[in-house]
């Protein structure tokens, strides 16, 4: 009797152990990367990954698809000069912000919008565009465009995967920056009170 008890508590620890490692298995699957320059680099794609950080008192988060350098020669190659980029891989990267904010002088409703850039050998366009659910840029219509502002590409260390960062700096007032291969660009970003 105690051994049909023991195998029945042992049958049903094998099952929880197996719904427990199926269910984590799917997740790890969906997983978004906080970092994609920590994950050691196995994998050819691009990783899901986001960014979420504060300005002011309210949370900013962008959404995006983090690809590697992988010894290929990124701009003027991959990423071609003087035309609309996804800023990213795969879909519109997402700029989601939950108060109204500011960019270059405009102000912009709370919400989730599309990233894009046009980058340049000298200097880039940022672009804020209403429509965030794109692939790639095939779908991107100017006549969406939020707001527009020039930046100048700054030289920056070795950055295997594409990241963005979004950075505080006092109670209202902060920016988002992403880097990739050895260039970083970065605009700045002011909380509406």
């Amino acid at each position: 009797m105690n051994n049909s008890r023991l195998t029945l508590f042992q049958f049903a620890m094998i099952f929880v152990s197996f719904l427990f490692f199926s269910i984590s298995g799917e997740a790890q699957s969906g997983e978004v990367c906080y970092n994609p320059n920590l994950v050691k680099d196995t994998s050819k794609k691009s990783i899901k990954s986001m960014a979420a950080g504060v300005i002011g008192k309210d949370s900013v988060k962008i959404s995006y698809h983090s690809p590697a350098v992988r010894k290929r020669v990124i701009w003027g190659g991959l990423v071609p000069y003087d035309e609309v980029w996804v800023t990213g891989a795969h879909d519109a990267t997402t700029v989601e912000i939950a108060r109204p904010f500011i960019i270059g002088g405009k102000e912009i409703p709370a919400g989730k919008y599309a990233l894009f850039t046009i980058p340049g050998k000298k200097e880039w366009t940022v672009i804020i565009n209403e429509k965030w659910q794109q692939h790639l840029a095939s779908e991107y219509d100017k006549k969406e465009d939020v707001v527009r502002i020039k930046v100048k590409p700054q030289k920056h260390s070795l950055t295997e995967r594409l990241q963005y960062f979004i950075e505080g700096s006092n109670d209202k007032d902060g920016k988002i920056a992403m880097a990739w291969e050895k260039i970083r660009i970065e605009f700045p970003v002011t909380i509406k009170k």
